[in-house]
């Protein structure tokens, strides 16, 4: 398969078998709701736990950079905790060429909001 073909979880809390167990719910759930017809293999979903630092909670440099570039450019907001993490990982990602030229890439915003108020001090300045 190509890798275009698999979910790519990020890892944003230093539990991976834990969020291993999450995205699986969360594949199984979605293949359902979009009647893809099939279960998605184990081997189809990869869990990356390269983004979990510095500490579960505790957003990176890093992070802040993906968190504040997905506001500017999407108008998404992605919270330090989990979607910050994983938005950092998905540009990572992306940079270092990991996606095939011209493959789609979704992303997959899962929430987080209630996070974002916990760390206004982190972002009152933008």
């Amino acid at each position: 398969l190509d890798r275009a073909d698999r979910v790519i979880g990020i890892d944003a809390s230093g539990t991976l078998q834990q969020t291993r167990d999450q995205v699986r719910k969360i594949v199984d759930a979605t293949s359902e709701l979009v009647n893809l017809g099939r279960s998605v293999r184990e081997d189809e979903i990869v869990i990356n736990p390269d983004y979990a630092y510095p500490a579960y909670g505790v957003p990176s440099e890093e992070t802040n950079e993906a968190i504040r570039l997905a506001a500017r450019t999407e108008a998404m907001i992605t919270d330090p905790v989990y979607e910050g993490k994983s938005m950092q990982g998905m540009i990572d990602l992306a940079r270092k060429g990991f996606f095939s030229e011209g493959s789609k890439v979704l992303y997959a915003h899962l929430g987080g909001a209630p996070a974002i108020n916990g760390y206004s001090y982190y972002y009152k300045d933008g």
